[in-house]
């Protein structure tokens, strides 16, 4: 709004605002005022003796600082003089007297430090207390002479300010006193000794002169070059001194302590600089020159005694001084050594594999918590393992195959599922470092089937996982016959089902008998050798049914019974109670002979029965000389060698509480003829793929030298074997005219079409 404009209230109205306006003439400007600078008609003259009287009152103000007493003029005064001073072109004669005054004080304070008969921490005291003056007063002084700071020195080429000139003069006198200096470096180095000796000493007083050290641009050419020669002299001889007065987990614990303690002493009073030659000189005299004996000395007590702080400490040390080679050199001994003993350990074949997975676990849990699991010390694990492994040809594998066997007929009483896949896949990585992979199969394979025929596995679904991680690690052709035994077992239940639902052949079966067969693909399963058993005439009707049966159903085929493979649930009437017996086939036969005899001599039963004379006896062992609740007959003689006159009875008194009852377990146990058996078939089967390999080799190459020859073998074949059974088999390959040797050079073959 305007001024002098109408405002109505509501309901009236607001005027012409031009109507109201009154016009007013224009002032007139004021007279315009002319400023003349005009020169001075004589030169300004300075007062006399300015400059002297100027120069001795800044003279008296810096000596009364110098002597640490009242300055008697203002300090604004004496800034207005310097700044008076440098207007009129006197600012290098006033320099010059400033230098002039500073440098004899400190000339005078560093030489009433010369000479005095003083302990190292009162000189120190001393030196620190004559920096400290130095420093103040230069602040002081410079405050001052600010001008004289900010104009002449910044235009001039060649002047230095007022602190870097103060702190030049204290160089180079601090360098002319000699003694001065030794004394001061001789005192720290005294001091920072007696810390590292577990005294107390004054840090911050350290602190300052090194300080002054590093000002003064001394500190490397006066100090750090001698306390790091003085260092490394310390810690040699402390090291030497350790090695023979405490432990290898001791020595290097007092390492790292000693290495936090100086990086401490270069957070506090050292210069930044000095920390990496420091660090140095420490790792080198406490650590790389002793860690390989002190690695010798105690690294498999370490390791045997699982002292993870002191590993992943030992660990972390060798990782500062570059080498962790020597580590892992120390880590591979340490697991061939240990491996080694177990493995070749005869009379503790049963505990080798619960060790080797005991130990493996143990290195693998050190390897991850204390080194850090280095891919470098993974690799080379994996080495040792395969070499110590492999040492003992084929029992290893062996071994292994009779763990999972145990572990597959006992499974989840001792542990849960989840325990048991893990154990299994910790099985799975032994036997990745086996080279008789065709071992592990073919006992595997023998055990896999007396499981699956005599109803020994805990769990299928657990076999059936240890398949597919075998195929997953060996591919389809390892696995093939395994999965085609569990297929076998999957068909004869389907072929027993229809036996069962087809009445012209149950009704003609013997009262209170039932039948199940397993019908074995031959290729699929073990071999077995065919033992001679007169059945009872029961058991010969089944047979024959079941024979008639099957054959009508698949004409062509042919049944060939494994009498050793066959067993029984049979209910014996004792004076004291029923009891179910679980046997073997042949125990089976040989029991019901007891039916129609109240004694037999062994004689007998080996005529009635037609059984094999070392099978006989295992059977009437087990069955009389076994533990006292499977004993159903009654022995006579009593001892365990059986003879042709002994006498067998019927056992009466027999009172076991079990109304179940097993005694077929011999059936697992594996005989001395068996194992041979299975490794002279795995003999076989690898004299087999040797001749293959060579005729695959020579088929390619031609013709090809003895030497060239085995190192392509040696690169093929996935088991280890020794150069003179490849010769053997070369030889073989020659007689049956696969090869030749050539006649121009008898080390070279030839290939024969």
């Amino acid at each position: 709004r305007l001024p002098g404009v109408g405002h109505a209230d509501v309901g009236g109205f607001v005027g012409d605002p031009s109507s109201n306006l009154t016009k007013k003439k224009s002032a007139a400007p004021p007279p315009t005022k002319r400023l003349v600078i005009k020169a001075f008609k004589a030169k300004p003259k300075l007062p006399e003796n300015f400059e002297q009287k100027t120069t001795a009152k800044l003279k008296d103000a810096v000596t009364a600082v110098h002597e640490k007493r009242p300055v008697n003029c203002s300090l604004e005064e004496l800034y207005q003089a310097v700044e008076d001073l440098c207007l009129h072109k006197l600012a290098p004669d006033l320099y010059a007297v400033l230098q002039e005054l500073c440098e004899k004080q400190i000339s005078a304070r560093l030489e009433s430090l010369e000479g005095l008969p003083l302990d190292p921490v009162s000189f120190l005291n001393k030196m620190e207390d004559c920096w400290s003056d130095h420093s103040e007063q230069m602040l002081t002084i410079r405050s001052i002479f600010l001008y004289l700071d900010r104009t002449y020195v910044l235009q001039s080429v060649n002047v230095r300010s007022l602190w870097d000139m103060g702190l030049v003069i204290f160089r180079e006198h601090f360098l002319r006193h000699k003694q001065v200096e030794s004394t001061t470096t001789a005192g720290i180095l005294q001091l920072i000794e007696k810390e590292r000796l577990g005294e107390g000493v004054d840090r911050t007083l350290l602190k300052n002169l090194l300080r002054m050290f590093t000002a003064l641009g001394l500190y490397v050419e006066s100090f750090e070059k001698q306390f790091l020669n003085e260092t490394a002299e310390f810690y040699a001889t402390e090291s030497s001194r350790l090695l023979q007065e405490v432990d290898v987990p001791s020595y290097f614990k007092h390492a790292e302590d000693r290495l936090q303690e100086e990086s401490d002493r270069c957070n506090f009073y050292l210069d930044a600089s000095t920390r990496k030659q420091l660090v140095l000189t420490v790792e080198k005299q406490l650590i790389q020159e002793h860690a390989s004996m002190q690695l010798d000395r105690g690294f498999a007590a370490l390791m045997d005694e699982n002292r993870l702080t002191d590993l992943a400490r030992l660990y972390s040390l060798l990782d500062r001084v570059d080498m962790l080679d020597q580590l892992r050199s120390s880590l591979v001994a340490y697991v061939k050594v240990t491996g080694a003993a177990i493995v070749m350990d005869e009379e503790k074949d049963k505990e080798m594999v619960q060790g080797l997975l005991s130990m493996k676990a143990k290195v693998d849990h050190i390897l991850q918590k204390a080194f850090q699991n280095n891919e470098t010390f993974t690799s080379s694990l994996k080495e040792a393992f395969e070499h110590f492994i492999n040492q003992r040809q084929n029992r290893p594998a062996e071994l292994i195959a009779k763990y999972v066997d145990a572990m597959m007929r006992s499974g989840n009483k001792t542990a849960s599922d989840e325990e048991l896949e893990s154990l299994l896949d910790r099985l799975l990585v032994l036997f990745r470092y086996i080279q008789g992979k065709d071992v592990f199969e073919a006992f595997y394979k023998k055990d896999l089937a007396k499981r699956l025929l005599l109803s020994k596995s805990a769990s299928i679904d657990l076999e059936k996982s240890m398949i597919m991680k075998l195929k997953a690690e060996c591919g389809s052709q390892f696995t093939n016959k395994l999965e085609g035994m569990f297929k076998d077992i999957d068909l004869s239940q389907d072929i027993m089902v229809q036996f069962r639902q087809s009445p012209q052949f149950q009704d003609r079966l013997p009262p209170n008998m039932e039948l199940n067969v397993s019908v074995l693909t031959t290729g699929y399963w073990p071999t077995y050798t065919p033992m001679e058993v007169r059945l009872p005439e029961e058991l010969t009707t089944c047979q024959d049914l079941f024979k008639e049966f099957y054959i009508s159903k698949h004409n062509g085929r042919r049944l060939m019974w494994q009498s050793s493979l066959g067993h029984c649930v049979m209910r014996v009437q004792f004076p004291k109670g029923l009891k179910e017996l679980h046997v073997s086939l042949f125990q089976c036969v040989v029991l019901m002979l007891f039916n129609d005899a109240e004694s037999l001599t062994y004689r007998e039963i080996e005529e009635s029965t037609g059984i094999e004379g070392t099978e006989l006896q295992r059977t009437m062992l087990s069955l009389a000389c076994g533990k006292p609740n499977c004993r159903i007959l009654l022995k006579s003689p009593k001892s365990k060698e059986i003879a042709a006159d002994d006498v067998f009875t019927f056992n009466s008194t027999f009172s076991d509480k079990s109304f179940r009852i097993k005694v077929n377990s011999i059936q697992m146990k594996e005989t001395v003829e068996e194992n041979q058996q299975t490794n002279e078939r795995v003999f076989q089967d690898r004299q087999y793929q040797i001749d293959a390999a060579i005729v695959r080799i020579m088929k390619t190459r031609k013709s090809l030298s003895h030497n060239l020859l085995i190192t392509e073998l040696f690169q093929q074949l996935k088991f280890a074997v020794k150069p003179q059974d490849l010769k053997k088999r070369i030889e073989s390959l020659i007689d049956r005219e696969y090869l030749e040797r050539d006649q121009k050079n008898s080390h070279v073959y030839n290939y024969l079409a």
